[in-house]
């Protein structure tokens, strides 16, 4: 797991709304930012207020995902998480919420996306096999 100094760790249970993943995408790519400049950054793709972000990286705050420290006056804000354990986090979490935890179920339910292309049906075989070829040499299936 890749965390900075200061950072809670996430509950599992939260799951990061739409508004605080394009905030916390911001993060991930610029890395330490004042609010302003999250602002700015998010203005092409969808103006917000100052003070809605703001808001909203409190609350990403409490949930563990970002931290801050003060320079000055100003407060800067980074990503305390790393955006593969996100990532992990939430697909665990709809796993959990949708599959009952089985795997196989949800990859059955990928499988049956009628737009699958062959090229990705292709890597999942090669992860599938990768995945087994692995779980044998450290011993499992025994």
């Amino acid at each position: 797991m890749i965390r900075l100094y200061g950072c809670m760790p996430p509950k599992r249970s939260i799951t990061l709304t739409e508004a605080e993943l394009r905030l916390m995408r911001v993060l991930w790519e610029r890395g330490e930012s004042a609010v302003a400049e999250v602002v700015a950054a998010v203005a092409d793709e969808t103006p917000l207020a100052y003070n809605s972000v703001l808001t909203t990286i409190r609350v990403l705050e409490r949930k563990g995902y970002v931290t801050h420290r003060q320079e000055g006056r100003a407060f800067l804000y980074s990503a305390c998480v790393a955006q593969q354990e996100a990532s992990r986090a939430e697909v665990q979490h709809m796993l959990a919420r949708f599959f009952g935890n089985s795997r196989e179920r949800l990859l059955l339910a990928l499988l049956g996306d009628d737009e699958i292309t062959p090229a990705e049906l292709q890597r999942l075989k090669d992860a599938i096999a990768s995945a087994a070829d692995d779980g044998l040499a450290a011993g499992e299936g025994r």
